[in-house]
């Protein structure tokens, strides 16, 4: 009995990460909210499908350096993010790892585009699916 009691306390005490499930359309509206430019959200929107399935909370397999990449955009944490883990980390981004796993996208938009000034599209591994034609996103905002 107390063990249950102790999970359950230790499961109210512990930080909510709400995490949701995007479309190309849903992430292709939010990131023009947030000022991406319209050119380059059907690019976004091909690299979220193909690094996360458009979901937030995704925290990718470890990788051969022993990193690992987080959110939406599988945003890296040696480079780009802090880990919980205090683990060292470049941290270009300036931001906690974890909130690149919220329902909140602008914190992942924001660092996904830091991440793309710095070192441009092929940063993401899964560029050679994206870098050819992709449908048209003006069928999002309609």
């Amino acid at each position: 009995m107390k063990a249950v009691l102790l999970i359950c306390v230790l499961a109210l005490a512990a930080p909510v990460i709400l995490a949701r499930t995007m479309d190309r359309c849903s992430l292709a509206r939010e990131m023009a909210k947030r000022g991406v430019p319209r050119g380059e959200l059907a690019r976004w929107a091909c690299i979220a499908e193909h690094e996360s399935s458009y979901r937030t909370g995704v925290v990718g397999p470890t990788n051969p350096d022993g990193s690992n990449d987080y959110g939406l955009f599988q945003i890296n944490d040696r480079y780009w993010c802090q880990p919980a883990s205090g683990k060292f980390s470049y941290n270009g981004c300036r931001i906690n790892c974890n909130d690149l796993l919220t329902d909140d996208i602008s914190n992942s938009v924001r660092c996904a585009q830091a991440v793309m000034g710095a070192q441009g599209w092929s940063a993401w591994s899964v560029w050679r699916f994206c870098s050819g034609y992709l449908p048209p996103i003006d069928d999002c905002f309609k």
